[in-house]
């Protein structure tokens, strides 16, 4: 399962993966992104949490590649994902390196308290 959803008046934009993800939830939920980011300015924050995350398809990497891509040009400014077991990590360091640009803030915690905290909220 995919979820995402804003907080427009703190300028964070929020994305969980949930269990099992495929590429259709993800492409299913492509226009919903596409507004969510639309509505931030730039200079914007992205929650991410992989707390509940099990497995996703290995085609999932290139649409959420290109989702990077889409908040890079927005002007995201820090993304801070919530990864309490780091071998739970479905390739997300390695896919930043290619779509955000050198000065966003990438932030990898373990907890929610942590990501608050980095996030200011």
């Amino acid at each position: 399962m995919f979820f995402a959803a804003s907080n427009k008046a703190n300028q964070v934009l929020f994305v969980s993966y949930i269990g099992n993800v495929s590429l259709k939830e993800l492409v299913r939920e492509r226009e919903n992104m596409k507004t969510l980011i639309g509505e931030m300015s730039p200079g914007f924050r992205l929650l991410v949490d992989f707390s509940q995350f099990e497995s996703m398809d290995h085609e999932c990497l290139g649409e959420i590649g290109m989702t990077m891509d889409l908040l890079n040009h927005a002007g995201i400014a820090v993304v801070v994902r919530v990864i309490p077991d780091s071998k739970r990590d479905p390739g997300m360091r390695i896919l930043s390196a290619f779509h955000y640009r050198k000065d966003v803030r990438l932030v990898t915690s373990e907890s929610f308290l942590e990501a608050g905290r980095v996030l200011g909220i």
